[in-house]
């Protein structure tokens, strides 16, 4: 089950520089010009999770196996992007197969850096961005609306209750707010909406890139971002992508030592992680035993056989029962057989509804 967030922002704001950190590879260049990043670069990071190690420890395993997100670097957008400037078409259709959007600013002076615009406002940056996402949208629902409407015209309930919640969607956008604003009326109209793929529907993170002396606490430039996304209900994240850089080539013994000197109790690449992960409304569930310990992504809001699906689809199919331990009690007791013993091992069926942190085991047909 994978899930993508797309890496966006205008050229030379260190989109890629955080990238190679996040992903500690150099698979995009990071040069000062802009379109370095020609074609989307993928790059697999693990969810730090601390638990995981517990859980191995207790059920004595071989190896252990982390949950993981995808992070997307895609390449520098420009004003008139939506129109197809620089290379922009190519890149918005890139966005739009992600999950969030990793809004990357530039809230750092370097005179040695040039800025596509020539002045240094994050705040005009994201504008600029959600601008040419939102004129894509418009463009894109001014097309497909009008013909779910003759549909919905002619008694087409599907294309009635797409007609409607696009239509609101078009409206925002026709009124410079984005579609992720659209309050769907019901499932059918929420499914409608995240089909049909729309930029500016999808959560965002913003990641405000500072000097090294502002790693710790942010700056004015990333207060200014902070109160922006607190507004739109967005998050925001304080990161050097210049510290990332240098932490991505130490060593695990180094690393702590080089963040405490920095008054950093995490890296910021930590911090997006798990920002991200909580901005897609994922949780964590487990499977142990001697060979592996593994952590799981889901959504929030599955049921046991949907989290039996994640591991083999036939599992899902199959689907007979789950066995189910808390965290607490598999940690507090020791393991599985002293959670069974003490009643703490619970037998779930079909409607369950997975626990972030879930310990489980599933039972399903050949």
């Amino acid at each position: 089950m994978g899930f993508k967030c797309g890496i966006v922002g205008l050229p030379n704001v260190g989109k890629s520089t955080l990238f190679n950190a996040l992903t500690q590879t150099a698979a995009a260049q990071a040069a000062n010009y802009p379109f370095c990043t020609i074609e989307p670069n993928i790059g697999n990071v693990a969810v730090p999770d601390p638990r995981l190690q517990t859980i191995a420890k207790i059920g004595q395993s071989a190896k252990i196996i982390e949950t993981q997100l995808a992070f997307v670097d895609i390449a520098g957008l420009v004003r008139g992007a939506s129109k197809g400037e620089g290379l922009g078409n190519q890149f918005l259709a890139n966005i739009r197969e992600c999950d969030a959007i990793v809004h990357v600013l530039r809230c750092f002076e370097d005179d040695d850096i040039t800025h596509v615009e020539g002045r240094i406002d994050p705040i005009a940056d994201a504008e600029t961005v959600e601008t040419e996402l939102m004129l894509a949208d418009l463009e894109s629902l001014e097309k497909r609306v009008p013909a779910l409407a003759k549909k919905a015209q002619a008694g087409d309930k599907d294309a009635k209750s797409a007609a409607a919640v696009l239509g609101a969607a078009l409206a925002l956008l026709r009124d410079g707010r984005p579609a992720r604003l659209t309050e769907p009326k019901d499932e059918d109209e929420a499914r409608h909406l995240k089909q049909a793929q729309l930029l500016t529907s999808k959560p965002i993170l913003y990641i405000c890139n500072v000097e090294e002396a502002s790693a710790a606490s942010g700056n004015a430039q990333s207060a200014r971002v902070a109160a922006r996304a607190k507004a739109e209900g967005a998050v925001s994240v304080v990161v050097s992508a210049a510290i990332e850089a240098e932490i991505a080539q130490m060593d695990e013994a180094d690393r702590a030592d080089f963040l405490a000197e920095l008054g950093l109790h995490e890296t910021g690449l930590a911090r997006i992680i798990r920002a991200g992960y909580d901005l897609l409304h994922l949780l964590t569930f487990f499977t142990v035993g001697p060979k592996e310990a593994r952590a799981w992504t889901i959504t929030k809001g599955a049921t046991a056989p949907n989290a039996a699906g994640v591991i083999h689809s036939d599992f899902e199919k199959g689907f007979i029962r789950a066995e189910t331990i808390a965290y607490d009690d598999f940690v507090t007791l020791g393991g599985e057989a002293a959670a069974r013993e003490k009643g703490k091992l619970r037998a779930e069926g079909k409607t369950y509804i997975v626990q972030d942190g879930d310990v489980m085991h599933f039972l399903h047909s050949a």
